[in-house]
């Protein structure tokens, strides 16, 4: 179950929150909650990151920037945004704020409405760096979902692939994580680029995470751009290897027990789901399908897409 979102407001004097921000919030499905000891803020932040932070500039002092600054180092909480709001505009302390690591300062400097609307898009703008992953700058999990639901939602006609290199482990193993982070952001540009040039308005790449991707493509594309996404990444991924093992086309690697074994060069198994003859009703279902189909791509050899062929009873034989 899903927590409501809240947002922080720190004010050591207890002063409440400016009428700008409590109109603003009053709009908003947020809850809010009062700080006067920073040290409960900072540990309630760090459990469990809020939607925002307010600091009240002017009760604040220096303990603010302290709040900000502690808050920013630390990767965890660094993602959550934070608001300085102040009765004045006095430019050198709003530099400081920012230096801080602050998101943003409002001061009667701006209109109400420019501070609203400042307000919105540094929301709209953090959920979007949260919504995509940090390797490969691709909409994550998160937008992934909704993005299923939104073609669920429309009633087109859609596949769903599920794309996953074969051998990738071994492959980090016998090199190194930063020549496996390579491997990844090639093939996300792999997949970005084919997918834009074949289908550029149809067309979707998300990142799970690791070696896994999702591509979304109107029903009709998916021949025409599984087939190119293969034939790319079969012609780039050897020369991620040394000049012998991509002459070889293998190289002798130690499974689980210790014993060698031939590891053939990576591939990329894709598993692809549609509602063409089946009935989804949550992006679950779709997951749940195209996880099916991608581990029954792994089990053939090489490079290879395959399409789920079964219907549901009410579609028929």
């Amino acid at each position: 179950m899903r927590t409501r979102p809240t947002v922080l407001y720190y004010s050591p004097a207890e002063r409440p929150v400016p009428d700008l921000i409590s109109s603003w919030l009053g709009t908003k499905p947020f809850s809010v909650i009062h700080f006067a000891d920073l040290g409960e803020l900072e540990t309630v932040a760090r459990r469990s990151p809020p939607m925002l932070i307010v600091i009240d500039a002017d009760g604040a002092g220096s303990s603010g920037s302290d709040l900000c600054r502690s808050l920013k180092e630390d990767a965890f909480s660094a993602i959550v945004p934070i608001v300085f709001v102040a009765g004045n505009h006095a430019s050198t302390q709003v530099r400081d704020w920012f230096q801080a690591g602050a998101d943003e300062v409002i001061t009667p400097l701006f209109e109400p409405a420019e501070q609203r609307s400042r307000l919105d898009v540094l929301l709209h703008r953090t959920e979007r760096n949260v919504a995509v992953h940090p390797s490969t700058r691709l909409p994550g999990t998160t937008e992934i979902e909704r993005e299923i639901r939104s073609r669920l939602d429309s009633g087109s006609m859609f596949a769903i692939c599920y794309a996953d290199l074969d051998h990738f482990k071994e492959f980090n193993d016998r090199y190194s994580y930063y020549d496996g982070d390579r491997v990844i952001l090639i093939v996300s540009r792999i997949l970005r680029d084919v997918v834009k040039g074949l289908c550029p308005d149809g067309g979707f790449v998300g990142h799970i995470g690791g070696d896994d991707f999702i591509v979304i493509l109107p029903l009709d594309r998916v021949q025409d751009v599984c087939s190119e996404i293969i034939s790319v990444f079969d012609t780039l991924i050897p020369y991620q290897y040394s000049v012998q093992d991509q002459r070889a086309g293998y190289f002798f690697g130690k499974d689980r027990r210790g014993h060698l074994h031939r590891v053939p060069l990576m591939t990329l198994s894709i598993g692809i789901v549609t509602n063409e003859h089946r009935r989804f009703s949550h992006p679950a279902e779709v997951s749940e399908t195209a996880t099916e189909m991608k581990m029954y791509a792994k089990t053939l050899p090489g490079s290879v897409f395959v399409v789920d062929r079964r219907r549901d009873a009410e579609h028929g034989e």
